[in-house]
């Protein structure tokens, strides 16, 4: 945002308005000691070990072997629809209807509805790039004139998976690995996701209230997240006004450490859709659920996508967590990925090459760049 006069006028771009009652949400935290460090900072410490993991292993590249019938493993570069090819029934129930279109139905609207009707998908309805990160492309769509602009914005002949909008407030990223020596498998990690969002006082404007808040200012600067709603709109007193559709960081999103929720039927439920995917073995589960008590038992969720061997321990970025411990879990992640990797590779997994996945990720970073912006 560039002042308080230009945010308040007719161009200030946010997603569109969702409200929620209090006790759903976090309270506001301020940015935490991760956030403040520059990313480049963060990056330091996480590739000197990967470096040292490397060596111990053998192999810069051994995570790619954590996931056979993923691309590079997940670490980068798949496609989300790679995950819910050859899954069983079990783990194809916990999933929200989705399909898959290309650029080319942007031109037909009787094409685009059929894929819709036989998917059993209706408006609203998220499109996300089949290859894609931290929520870059994701919209939310409420009609076919909106999803055809979306589709023409988008790269030509790329994969768009459009899926059922999940209005749940709730949404939590669910670490998952199973040891291929052992089979055992175990629910690592949780993370806990709070979309960005302001609350009125009845007397600020919309973009005031942005305006005050270092965090929620995310969710308007930037080419790649953007939306139009009406700055000079006055929530009402105690209104909570959501704006974003992702829950990511860059769109001031807050992280909170889920490990309280992880119990032995939330692990089963999971471990069993894993179990029910082609050699998966460490990953996250991104779920929208009803409630924590419902999580908590194993019930009362859908899983809007999978992650693989690139998963981010996303709960580390718990405002109430330090660098020191904040770093320990990741370190704890990439050490768990390579002995996985290692256990694959003596199961006869070959992991990719190093040239192979530069050129996975600097075609993913192209894709991204392209991509529409996200709201």
């Amino acid at each position: 945002m560039r002042g308080h006069e230009d945010a308040a006028n007719s161009s200030f771009k946010l997603a569109p308005v969702h409200t929620a009652r209090a006790s759903t949400l976090s309270p506001p935290v301020r940015l935490n000691s991760l956030e403040r460090l520059p990313k480049w900072l963060v990056c330091i410490p996480l590739t000197l070990q990967w470096l040292w993991l490397g060596l111990r292993y053998g192999s810069l590249t051994l995570p790619t072997a954590a996931n056979p019938h993923i691309t590079a493993g997940g670490l980068v570069g798949e496609g989300k629809l790679e995950y819910f090819a050859g899954m069983g029934p079990v783990a194809l129930d916990a999933i929200a209807p989705y399909c898959a279109v290309t650029t080319r139905f942007q031109a037909s609207d009787m094409a685009l509805q059929q894929v819709l009707q036989l998917a059993g998908l209706r408006f609203p309805l998220i499109a996300k790039p089949n290859v894609g990160l931290c929520g870059y492309g994701v919209q939310l769509i409420g009609s076919r004139p909106a999803l055809h602009s979306y589709l023409a914005s988008f790269p030509k002949d790329e994969t768009v998976m459009l899926q059922q909008y999940l209005p749940q407030e709730g949404e939590a990223g669910i670490f998952y690995a199973r040891d291929p020596r052992t089979g055992q498998g175990r629910v690592i990690g949780m993370g806990l996701r709070y979309f960005a969002r302001v609350t009125g006082d009845g007397w600020r404007t919309l973009a005031q209230l942005v305006q005050a808040d270092p965090r929620a200012q995310r969710a308007v600067r930037g080419a790649s997240h953007t939306s139009h709603l009406n700055g000079a709109w006055v929530p009402a007193n105690g209104h909570m006004v959501r704006l974003a559709t992702v829950g990511s960081l860059r769109v001031g999103s807050v992280y909170r450490n889920g490990h309280s929720c992880i119990t032995p039927q939330l692990v089963a439920a999971i471990d069993a859709i894993a179990r029910d995917m082609p050699d998966f073995h460490f990953g996250r589960f991104d779920v929208r659920f009803d409630s924590l008590a419902a999580l908590r038992n194993g019930q009362g969720f859908h899983i809007m996508e999978i992650n693989g061997a690139g998963s981010e321990a996303i709960e580390a970025w718990d405002p109430r967590i330090g660098i020191v411990q904040g770093l320990k879990m990741v370190f704890a992640k990439q050490r768990l990925l390579f002995a996985i990797g290692h256990g694959n590779r003596k199961n006869g997994v070959r992991p990719m090459s190093l040239l192979a996945l530069a050129r996975l990720h600097w075609q993913q970073l192209q894709l991204i760049a392209r991509y529409p912006p996200s709201n």
